[in-house]
């Protein structure tokens, strides 16, 4: 489907007898920022190097702009740029060079690619590290080369696999920052990432997989909505009037003059039922609020912490 820059369907890998995908579905939009979460082994560098050309399916097809991976495999690799999780690169040459070369592999001339190369020098803080070697970069120089070296022949479509992976705070809100600016000019992302924190500011949906399966997709918030445990408490006064009449509509519980509602979004609820309970002379003394988070919903679903 051309409206999709991605489209996956029944997507099928085995190791031998591992299987690492078990008719894996996604679609991911054109200029969407879409993020694949799931712990060690889950199927998420298997679902990208089958996209990439890199591993060959065992069944279903991969989709790039509505052209199969396979029988198409010049046009789709041209349109993805991938910051992968491993250095492959000659660690002989100038960071320079070597994007240079990446550029070339895509059918750019020095000519051509020149501009494209000075600008990500520069607006990735590699300039004055040019003509330096690889292995003179510390890892978040690293992590930047990995990102220009994907960006060189400005594809469509920019796949990031653990692109934050190792590196300092200050850094990674600024990969951040370069991420958004990316996706505001209307790039196509597919984020991997051990960082939820990451999936819930950058991504506008995320899919969840566990052991070669989707077990869940949707935006962070409609998926901490849909399977989160938020809640509301309320510290109040003397009691003397029952609550069943006016709360129905809520599922609480009542102790210690505490009344703590279960609610899937405690900013709509919050305020009808603090209406509530003051027009039904009920004096409030306190409320808190709890939101379920991203990773919440992580280990519900997965039954293991993102790193494991």
């Amino acid at each position: 489907m051309k409206e999709n820059a991605i489209e996956i369907s029944g997507l099928k890998k085995s190791y031998g007898n591992t299987v690492a995908l078990q008719k894996v579905n996604l679609s991911i939009k054109k200029g969407e920022f879409f993020g694949l979460l799931g712990p060690n082994g889950a199927g998420k560098t298997t679902t990208i190097s089958i996209l990439t050309g890199l591993v060959f399916r065992d069944e279903g097809s991969t989709l790039v702009f509505g052209e199969d991976t396979v029988e198409s495999f010049r046009y789709t690799r041209s349109k993805i740029g991938i910051a992968a999780q491993e250095l492959s690169v000659d660690w002989f040459f100038s960071i320079e060079k070597l994007l240079y070369f990446q550029a070339g592999y895509y059918g750019l001339s020095k000519k051509n690619a020149k501009k494209s190369v000075n600008s990500l020098l520069e607006r990735l803080g590699l300039d004055k590290k040019r003509n330096s070697r690889l292995r003179q970069l510390s890892g978040g120089m690293k992590r930047r080369f990995q990102l220009a070296k994907a960006l060189v022949h400005d594809p469509d479509i920019i796949i990031l696999d653990e692109p934050t992976a190792g590196v300092d705070v200050e850094l990674r809100r600024s990969l951040w920052k370069y991420l958004n600016e990316l996706h505001s000019e209307g790039k196509t992302i597919l984020l991997t990432t051990h960082y939820i924190e990451e999936a819930e500011q950058l991504c506008e949906n995320i899919a969840i997989i566990d052991e070669g399966k989707i077990l869940k997709k949707g935006s962070p918030k409609e998926l901490t909505q849909e399977l989160g445990s938020s809640g509301i408490t309320i510290k109040i006064g003397d009691v003397r009037n029952k609550f069943d009449s006016f709360l129905s509509d809520y599922s609480y519980t009542f102790n210690d003059n505490r009344l703590h509602f279960s609610v899937k979004n405690p900013d709509v609820a919050m305020p009808d039922i603090i209406q509530k309970l003051s027009e039904n002379n009920i004096k409030i003394q306190s409320v808190e609020s709890n939101s379920s988070s991203l990773e919440d919903v992580f280990l519900d679903l997965t039954g293991k912490g993102i790193d494991e």
